[in-house]
């Protein structure tokens, strides 16, 4: 075994020391300082880091593909230099093998293999391509000639470039374990109905919240352009918003032909309960900070809404419902949750502009678990002990307490997830599992899918939070999951998916 793993090493030398000498044996070019330049640009990931803030400039696929790259950078760079270069130590290629205007002044001399920089060069411009192939076009030509330059510039052997590549390669597309890609995880949109066609909005009642969004932003003048004839009501102050859009829609009757809402998440939820119980189509036109039910639907912006309404196309989605002690009915579109969840959510969004979502995630579930206090319940006829307990309308993913990507909303189901708080060490555990990615084999952490789950609180009341909304409290709750309840309009070509 091992005179065949020397062999291998030894075959694998001559490949090197042939491949530089015939590098050696280029002419000059004006690319020769260039390569230099590139070299110097990407030490400590520098050229990486200015790349991942342009693209994180505009939200949306080319944030995303920041955030990962950034992601893929940071994990390749410990595993090659804490990991690789001292379990492979290798002296780096001769001085003199290369012509002196191709040479560093100042030569690395740490372990040549694998190679840092196209370690991280690879690394960053898969973690791109895995977001935003168009960003990836402009990205890889780069990385591949930071990849290139380090032979060029007679500081790694070819076999050092390869390895760092592979690596870089192999950390970046293991980001998916705990931060799925969008479009690997949406499953279609489910079933595919047609509307009623609001032309200029005859037959339209249209919610505008002014107070969604950013600051300074209202959207009220263009919507109102936009179906002239709609019935616009704007939120009273102190009042029950489901109350007063369902007292506007009795009055008109049966003239209303569907409902639209401008907003984030809370005032969507809020609309799409009117609409669900009295049987009318939902128009959802994002307007909030916040705006998932949107983006898991497909209609990202109000391009896409006005196509829809054009059209007359949609879909059947599914509704979640939470009983509170037999009396009050919420329905929630995205997540509901008892104990610490809403305060890690509150905390998560807070800083995601900033941190991006998957580090803000992280801290939000590291201060919440911190912070909160355990619930002893029971969960179908179980009693635990939890520290908080999330059920989405539909699945989510990824595995673990950041979920934030959700593949459909056709399939009955909740996505059910508590993290246990009577197993020692729980919280500890826990964490470091959902660092490993091994929570599925973790005690401390359950997560299943059903059609319906009954909660029973032990001690004092609970509140529980829908869509961002808290109360009232309550110690039993009957979570359930209704088919295809609410229609909604979506455009059907793909290419009118973005605003």
């Amino acid at each position: 075994m091992w005179n065949w793993l020397r062999s291998v090493a030894g075959g694998i030398d001559r490949v090197d020391r042939d491949l530089v000498r015939r590098s050696s044996r280029l002419p000059r070019t004006p690319a020769d300082p260039l390569m230099k330049e590139l070299g110097n640009a990407a030490n400590h990931s520098l050229l990486w880091v200015t790349a991942a803030a342009v693209l994180a400039v505009r939200k949306g696929p080319t944030r995303r593909a920041a955030w990962r790259g950034l992601a893929a950078i940071a994990g390749v760079s410990t595993i090659a230099n804490a990991v690789a270069k001292p379990l492979f130590p290798r002296r780096r290629p001769a001085v003199d093998l290369l012509p002196e205007h191709r040479r560093y002044r100042y030569r690395p001399r740490s372990s040549s293999f694998p190679s840092g920089h196209a370690a991280s060069a690879t690394a960053f411009a898969t973690a791109v391509a895995m977001e935003s192939p168009r960003a990836a076009m402009v990205v890889a030509p780069v990385a591949a000639a930071v990849a290139v330059s380090r032979v060029h510039t007679g500081v790694h052997w070819p076999s050092d470039v390869l390895g760092g590549a592979v690596l870089g390669a192999a950390v970046a597309g293991a980001t998916r374990r705990w931060w799925p890609v969008s479009e690997e995880v949406y499953d279609g949109p489910g079933v595919e109905i047609d509307l009623p066609k609001l032309g200029d909005g005859d037959g339209l009642v249209l919610l505008i919240n002014p107070g969604s969004g950013v600051e300074g932003e209202d959207a009220s003048e263009h919507l109102a352009q936009a179906w002239p004839s709609a019935t616009v009501v704007y939120p009273k102050e102190g009042a029950d918003l489901v109350e007063q859009l369902a007292e506007v829609v009795d009055d008109l009757g049966s003239s209303v032909r569907a409902i639209g809402v401008s907003g984030g998440d809370g005032t969507v939820a809020a609309v799409a309960s009117v609409a669900a119980v009295r049987k009318l189509p939902l128009l959802v036109i994002p307007g909030g900070t916040l705006n998932h039910f949107a983006r898991d639907i497909r209609v990202d912006g109000p391009t896409a809404a006005t196509l829809a309404a054009e059209q007359g196309t949609g879909i059947e989605v599914d509704l979640g419902s939470v009983e509170i002690d037999g009396r009050t009915d919420r329905w929630f579109l995205n997540t509901a949750s008892l104990g610490g969840y809403p305060d890690m959510v509150r905390y998560r969004e807070q800083r995601e502009d900033r941190w991006g979502k998957w580090p803000a995630a992280g801290a939000a579930l590291v201060r919440v678990l911190r912070e909160s206090r355990p619930m002893t319940v029971r969960i179908d006829g179980r009693v635990r002990r939890v520290w908080l307990l999330f059920v989405g309308n539909g699945a989510y993913q990824p595995r673990g307490f950041a979920p934030m990507l959700r593949g459909g909303l056709h399939h009955g189901t909740l996505d059910v997830r508590y993290v246990r708080a009577d197993v020692p060490f729980s919280r500890l555990r826990f964490v470091l599992a959902a660092m490993t990615g091994a929570l599925h084999h973790s005690r401390t952490y359950v997560q299943r899918s059903c059609a319906e789950l009954t909660v029973q609180v032990a001690g004092d009341p609970v509140l529980p939070a829908t869509d961002g909304e808290v109360g009232p409290a309550g110690r039993r709750f009957r979570f359930a999951a209704h088919f295809g309840v609410l229609q909604v309009y979506r455009p059907r070509l793909s290419r009118a998916m973005r605003d």
